[in-house]
Protein backbone atom coordinates (compact mmCIF):
# COMPACT_ATOMS: atom_id res chain seq x y z
CA UNK A 1 0.00 0.00 0.00
CA UNK A 2 1.36 3.41 -0.94
CA UNK A 3 1.89 6.01 1.76
CA UNK A 4 -0.72 8.36 0.27
CA UNK A 5 -3.33 5.58 0.38
CA UNK A 6 -2.33 4.62 3.91
CA UNK A 7 -2.61 8.27 5.06
CA UNK A 8 -6.04 8.57 3.41
CA UNK A 9 -7.22 5.36 5.05
CA UNK A 10 -6.06 6.54 8.47
CA UNK A 11 -7.73 9.93 8.04
CA UNK A 12 -11.01 8.13 7.32
CA UNK A 13 -10.46 5.82 10.31
CA UNK A 14 -9.74 8.80 12.56
CA UNK A 15 -13.00 10.44 11.47
CA UNK A 16 -14.77 7.15 12.20
CA UNK A 17 -13.17 7.01 15.66
CA UNK A 18 -14.38 10.53 16.43
CA UNK A 19 -17.92 9.70 15.23
CA UNK A 20 -17.98 6.44 17.17
CA UNK A 21 -16.88 8.07 20.43
CA UNK A 22 -19.06 11.16 20.11
CA UNK A 23 -21.16 11.54 23.24
CA UNK A 24 -19.92 8.29 24.81
CA UNK A 25 -17.54 8.43 27.76
CA UNK A 26 -17.60 4.83 29.01
CA UNK A 27 -14.00 3.61 28.93
CA UNK A 28 -14.67 -0.11 28.34
CA UNK A 29 -17.35 0.53 25.72
CA UNK A 30 -15.01 2.88 23.87
CA UNK A 31 -12.12 0.40 24.03
CA UNK A 32 -14.39 -2.33 22.65
CA UNK A 33 -15.63 -0.20 19.76
CA UNK A 34 -12.16 1.06 18.83
CA UNK A 35 -10.73 -2.47 18.79
CA UNK A 36 -13.61 -3.58 16.56
CA UNK A 37 -13.22 -0.60 14.22
CA UNK A 38 -9.45 -1.06 13.83
CA UNK A 39 -9.83 -4.82 13.33
CA UNK A 40 -12.39 -4.19 10.61
CA UNK A 41 -10.51 -1.45 8.74
CA UNK A 42 -6.79 -2.17 9.13
CA UNK A 43 -5.33 -4.36 6.41
CA UNK A 44 -3.58 -7.63 7.20
CA UNK A 45 -4.21 -7.79 10.93
CA UNK A 46 -5.19 -10.85 12.94
CA UNK A 47 -5.50 -9.33 16.43
CA UNK A 48 -6.36 -5.87 17.75
CA UNK A 49 -6.90 -5.17 21.40
CA UNK A 50 -6.09 -3.44 24.62
CA UNK A 51 -4.20 -4.47 27.72
CA UNK A 52 -4.84 -2.37 30.83
CA UNK A 53 -2.18 -1.78 33.47
CA UNK A 54 -3.20 -3.06 36.90
CA UNK A 55 -0.43 -2.75 39.49
CA UNK A 56 2.64 -4.39 37.91
CA UNK A 57 1.00 -6.27 35.05
CA UNK A 58 -1.03 -5.77 31.93
CA UNK A 59 -4.45 -7.43 31.97
CA UNK A 60 -6.38 -8.30 28.82
CA UNK A 61 -9.09 -5.82 27.90
CA UNK A 62 -11.46 -5.55 24.95
CA UNK A 63 -10.09 -7.12 21.75
CA UNK A 64 -10.87 -8.67 18.37
CA UNK A 65 -9.23 -11.90 17.23
CA UNK A 66 -8.30 -15.26 18.72
CA UNK A 67 -8.27 -15.75 22.50
CA UNK A 68 -5.16 -14.08 23.96
CA UNK A 69 -2.77 -14.12 26.86
CA UNK A 70 -4.62 -12.74 29.88
CA UNK A 71 -1.75 -11.29 31.91
CA UNK A 72 1.61 -9.87 30.83
CA UNK A 73 4.24 -8.64 33.26
CA UNK A 74 5.67 -5.18 32.71
CA UNK A 75 8.96 -5.70 30.88
CA UNK A 76 7.84 -8.98 29.24
CA UNK A 77 7.04 -9.39 25.57
CA UNK A 78 6.41 -6.50 23.22
CA UNK A 79 3.52 -5.08 25.27
CA UNK A 80 5.39 -5.21 28.58
CA UNK A 81 8.50 -3.74 26.96
CA UNK A 82 6.47 -0.82 25.56
CA UNK A 83 5.26 -0.05 29.09
CA UNK A 84 8.73 -0.40 30.63
CA UNK A 85 10.33 1.80 27.95
CA UNK A 86 7.33 4.19 27.87
CA UNK A 87 7.22 4.28 24.08
CA UNK A 88 5.56 2.76 21.03
CA UNK A 89 7.26 -0.28 19.57
CA UNK A 90 7.11 -1.59 16.01
CA UNK A 91 8.36 -5.15 15.53
CA UNK A 92 8.92 -6.20 11.91
CA UNK A 93 9.49 -9.87 12.79
CA UNK A 94 8.27 -11.07 16.19
CA UNK A 95 10.54 -14.14 16.01
CA UNK A 96 13.50 -11.75 16.21
CA UNK A 97 12.17 -9.93 19.31
CA UNK A 98 13.90 -11.30 22.41
CA UNK A 99 11.25 -12.41 24.88
CA UNK A 100 8.32 -12.27 22.46
CA UNK A 101 5.21 -13.91 23.92
CA UNK A 102 3.57 -16.00 21.21
CA UNK A 103 -0.14 -15.87 22.07
CA UNK A 104 -0.91 -16.59 18.39
CA UNK A 105 1.73 -18.36 16.32
CA UNK A 106 0.20 -16.85 13.16
CA UNK A 107 1.40 -13.38 14.20
CA UNK A 108 4.57 -12.25 12.41
CA UNK A 109 4.73 -8.50 13.08
CA UNK A 110 3.34 -6.25 15.79
CA UNK A 111 2.83 -2.66 16.88
CA UNK A 112 2.19 -1.59 20.46
CA UNK A 113 1.05 1.92 21.40
CA UNK A 114 1.09 2.97 25.08
CA UNK A 115 -2.05 4.56 26.52
CA UNK A 116 -0.91 7.63 28.47
CA UNK A 117 -3.08 9.71 30.81
CA UNK A 118 -1.59 12.57 32.83
CA UNK A 119 1.91 11.35 32.00
CA UNK A 120 1.25 7.82 33.32
CA UNK A 121 0.87 4.67 31.23
CA UNK A 122 -2.50 3.04 31.88
CA UNK A 123 -2.33 0.32 29.23
CA UNK A 124 -1.46 -0.42 25.62
CA UNK A 125 -3.05 -0.89 22.22
CA UNK A 126 -1.63 -4.07 20.68
CA UNK A 127 -2.02 -4.96 16.99
CA UNK A 128 -0.67 -8.12 15.36
CA UNK A 129 -0.30 -9.06 11.71
CA UNK A 130 0.24 -12.42 9.98
CA UNK A 131 2.65 -10.63 7.62
CA UNK A 132 6.23 -9.57 8.28
CA UNK A 133 6.93 -5.80 8.20
CA UNK A 134 3.25 -4.83 8.22
CA UNK A 135 3.62 -1.68 10.36
CA UNK A 136 5.59 1.53 9.93
CA UNK A 137 5.88 5.10 11.21
CA UNK A 138 2.61 6.12 9.50
CA UNK A 139 0.75 3.48 11.54
CA UNK A 140 2.46 4.69 14.71
CA UNK A 141 1.58 8.35 14.14
CA UNK A 142 -2.10 7.76 13.43
CA UNK A 143 -2.61 5.09 16.09
CA UNK A 144 -1.03 7.39 18.70
CA UNK A 145 -3.39 10.15 17.57
CA UNK A 146 -6.42 7.85 17.87
CA UNK A 147 -5.36 6.64 21.31
CA UNK A 148 -4.88 10.23 22.54
CA UNK A 149 -8.39 11.10 21.34
CA UNK A 150 -9.81 7.97 23.00
CA UNK A 151 -8.23 8.87 26.32
CA UNK A 152 -9.27 12.54 26.12
CA UNK A 153 -12.93 11.67 25.46
CA UNK A 154 -13.35 8.72 27.83
CA UNK A 155 -14.14 8.72 31.53
CA UNK A 156 -11.24 6.76 32.99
Amino acid sequence: MGLDKKNEDYLLMYDSVKALLEGEQDWIANLANISALLYLYLENVNWVGFYLLKESELVLGPFQGKPACIRIEVGSGVCGTAVKEKKAIIVDDVDQFKGHIACDTDSKSEIVIPLVKNGEIIGVLDIDSPLLNNFNEVDKIYLEKMVRYLIETSNI
